[in-house]
């Protein structure tokens, strides 16, 4: 049986009947596979280019160029262009840019190009920022702008990368996995920024419930200033309010504010995540879902509504809508839930310790897409697994949330963007967990695009079902 205590939000106390679009209020309302999205919409993923080296993000610059930039573990970005040819020359190389070559550390899986964003006004200032693990700063994240030279829209030389290069954040890594990695600008034109706890097994140093570190957090910041990196948004839920605020905001008692360190960091928009990897803005809505990887159980995805800043998602108190660590069958234990609930979860092969073995809708990485609003689909957020190549549609009705598995194709999915048609973009990568061959010589993998099954292009390479 459990408890709900205190959220971050005092939705979470007003009533026991999910609303559409809104975060569960009991372990019952997450949902899991199984369920109904509307529409029950059938889709197809169909290549778009093929070649990359560990692709890890796509995106596209805004400017009307139709190009799509996919970034690859080693360091580099590639473009392709609107017919799906891919540009040999990179449209940026971090590869050898220092005295030490790369600029970019590899030496696990789970380091090195995570993400690539393009400011609002590209199109106007030329800046692009990435997000990637440092080899010179022992694997540290790195956030960095760059800017485009107008008369070298596709390529931007080496002199260039180390002109133009501005640091804007530096997050340091206690150990090599559990980065985050995804950078994305919102709606409200600030930089959201997806900060894994850490890594190593259980955040032993509780990251992610400690405010005054960057790991285990949603950051946002404002990089609109050139006489600074970043300036704090104003709204920020830590950006200089009072106690008295503060627990006005996330609806807590003076006692449990006291447990709070004070010094929490203005950047965070919120917290208590695992391995945000992925997340995404809805182009409609607004609304934000996170793609937070689990540890031995359980994936889950978080909805928060747009502008909803603050809450705490759990970690590592809790996994998905589960006690963690967990010791075994939930339904038996006693405990308190933590922080907001998942909108949804899914399981690893054995749901809790001692469980019996079930593959029916399992998986092992959770890897978030994008929401798509087409093709007979309306906020349907769409997600992989990287284990077990199936692809889910998460969406609400007036029952609360619906988990559809829609397709199983055996791919190793890494990452989601858009087009500028904002059709969600999925890449594929085929880099083994145990047995990486490096960045460069991994089976390359590709870029694919979601379309209604109905909508598909005679002669489309279309991704294979897994039986």
């Amino acid at each position: 049986m459990f408890k709900l205590i205190a959220t971050c939000t005092t939705a979470m106390l007003l009533g026991t009947t999910v609303l559409a679009q809104e975060a569960p209020m009991t372990v019952d309302q997450v949902a899991r596979p199984g369920g109904t999205i509307p529409g029950n919409p059938e889709i197809q993923l169909v290549q778009v280019a093929s070649g990359f080296l560990d692709p890890t993000n796509v995106a596209n610059a805004g400017d009307g160029s139709g190009r799509i930039f996919v970034t690859e573990r080693a360091g580099r970005i590639k473009i392709v262009d609107k017919d799906g040819n891919v540009q040999e020359d990179p449209f940026l190389d971090l590869t050898a840019i220092n005295p030490l070559g790369s600029d970019v550390q590899t030496g696990f899986v789970e380091q090195g190009l995570y993400s690539v964003a393009f400011d609002p006004k590209y199109s106007e200032n030329g800046h692009f920022y990435v997000h990637y693990a440092s080899l010179p700063f022992n694997g540290d994240g790195m956030i960095v702008r760059f800017t485009v030279d107008p008369a070298s829209p596709d390529v931007v030389s080496p002199e260039r990368t180390n002109e133009t290069a501005k640091v804007i954040m530096r997050i340091e890594q206690p150990w090599y996995n559990h980065n985050g990695g995804q950078i994305e600008f919102g709606p409200d034109g600030m930089l959201y920024i997806g900060s894994g706890d850490g890594g190593w097994e259980g955040d032993p140093y509780e990251a992610g419930q400690d405010l005054t570190t960057r790991l285990g957090k949603i950051l946002r910041i404002d990089v609109n200033t050139e006489d600074a990196p970043y300036k704090i948004p104003a709204d920020n839920p830590y950006a200089g309010a009072s106690s008295e605020r503060l627990m006005q905001l996330f609806g807590i008692t003076e006692e449990q504010f006291s447990q709070i360190k004070t010094r929490s960091l203005p950047e965070i928009w919120s917290y208590g995540v695992r391995n945000p990897y992925e997340f995404s803005f809805d182009p409609k809505s607004g609304d934000m879902y996170i793609a937070d990887v689990g540890q031995n159980h359980w994936e889950e995805i978080i909805y928060e509504k747009a502008g909803d800043g603050g809450h705490n998602y759990g970690w590592p108190r809790m996994e998905a809508a589960f006690c963690h660590p967990m010791i075994g069958d939930p339904a038996e234990s006693e405990c308190s839930i933590v922080g907001t609930l998942p909108a949804a979860m899914y399981p690893h092969n054995t749901a809790f310790p001692g469980a019996p073995e079930d593959t029916t809708s399992a998986g092992c990485s959770v890897q978030g897409f994008g929401v798509a609003n087409y093709g007979g689909m309306d906020g349907v957020y769409l997600a992989g697994d990287w284990c077990s190549g199936r692809v889910f549609g998460l969406a609400s009705d007036a029952a609360g949330w619906q988990f559809q598995e829609l397709m199983q194709t055996g791919m190793q999915f890494t990452a989601g963007g858009y087009d500028e048609e904002d059709n969600v973009l999925i890449v594929n990568a085929n880099n083994f967990y145990l047995a990486d061959q490096g960045p460069d010589t991994n089976p390359p993998g590709s870029l694919w695009r979601v379309m209604a099954a109905s909508d598909v292009p005679e002669g489309a390479t279309l991704a294979k079902q897994a039986k």
